[in-house]
């Protein structure tokens, strides 16, 4: 807990509950990022040009490790920016927890007031793209392909919107950094045209961006202090978190949804999975040559067993 001006704190929890005020605090430098993007919105809203870099407000990506404070520092500078009324668009590529919807999707959504502590935030008019899997290693190809249809769909309404143009967008990553995972972040990075790269907590990240992205001379990277309450959580623990989103997207916050059970017959439903399936490794391939699977092609699944207790997304698609 951070505050200002001071706060009266209500602690339950007896004996086994340990409270510490820290000496050192990142928050003022989180403050002085929110005041460097605050002057960049002021600037792209003030420019007159439709179509000019001058008129795009900030984009910040949040990179770093696993349980560095990817989430948190992004809400924050989302409701900050809120506050001061302007309505950015808050991007979630992390499809292993979900911030936005349920885990194995992508998402975005305007961020229109400061993002509330318990009820989270609103899911008015999210985007979303069903990626199927709680990690971007199952289908690589397919992951970048709907970063990538995010991404210009999201530079469509900003072409038609001044107002979301110049308030931009604040971009959480997941917390694979390695190998392949900094390809992903790079691939994030690029697609999106992202021109603030904030790293939390890691100073080899930094530099490899740093060293990587130097050529782009409109692209910053700035590494921040991890918060010191970030605590680190268990693979069972992001277990429990993920059933917890996927039921609290059924059920509501407050339970206060009440879904039910529709039976139907096996030959009326039909069930794909996009991507997959078997594919020669590189080294099999000639030299030279590069694989030819389709990521997004659509391949049947036999109804069994197998899809219990899976979450399948409808598609309004009239074929596959």
């Amino acid at each position: 807990i951070f505050t200002w001006h001071g706060a009266t704190i209500e602690m339950d929890g007896g004996a086994d509950t340990s409270d510490y005020v820290a000496d050192e605090t990142p928050m003022i430098s989180y403050v002085n990022v929110h005041a460097v993007l605050e002057a960049r919105r002021n600037r792209a809203k003030a420019s007159s040009s439709s179509d000019s870099d001058s008129s795009q407000g900030p984009r910040v990506i949040v990179v770093g490790p696993t349980d560095s404070g990817k989430s948190t520092l992004s809400r924050m500078l989302l409701s900050w920016a809120a506050k001061q009324g302007w309505k950015p668009t808050f991007v979630d590529l992390d499809v292993g927890q979900g911030s936005i919807t349920i885990p194995g999707c992508i998402a975005a959504t305007p961020i229109e007031m400061p993002i509330d502590p318990v009820e989270g935030i609103p899911l008015e008019m999210p985007l979303v793209y069903f990626y199927g899997h709680i990690t971007p290693s199952i289908n690589l190809e397919l992951y970048k392909v709907l970063v990538k249809e995010l991404a210009q769909t999201l530079e469509r309404q900003f072409a038609g919107n001044a107002e979301s143009r110049a308030a931009g967008m604040v971009i959480n990553t997941m917390g694979w950094i390695e190998g392949v995972g900094y390809e992903l972040l790079l691939h994030a990075i690029d697609t999106f045209n992202a021109d603030v790269v904030l790293v939390l907590g890691q100073e080899k990240l930094c530099s490899m961006l740093k060293d990587v992205l130097k050529n782009k001379l409109k692209v910053d990277v700035v590494k921040l202090q991890k918060s010191g309450g970030v605590v680190s959580r268990t693979p069972r623990y992001r277990q429990k978190s993920r059933g917890h989103r996927i039921r609290e997207y059924f059920y509501g916050l407050a339970n206060d949804l009440s879904p039910h059970s529709n039976v139907a017959n096996f030959s009326d439903l039909s069930v794909y999975r996009i991507g997959g399936g078997p594919q020669a490794p590189r080294s099999a391939l000639p030299i030279g040559a590069e694989p030819t699977a389709d990521p997004t092609r659509v391949v049947a699944v036999n109804i069994s067993q197998d899809l219990l207790h899976l979450v399948l997304a409808v598609s309004f698609a009239k074929e596959p």
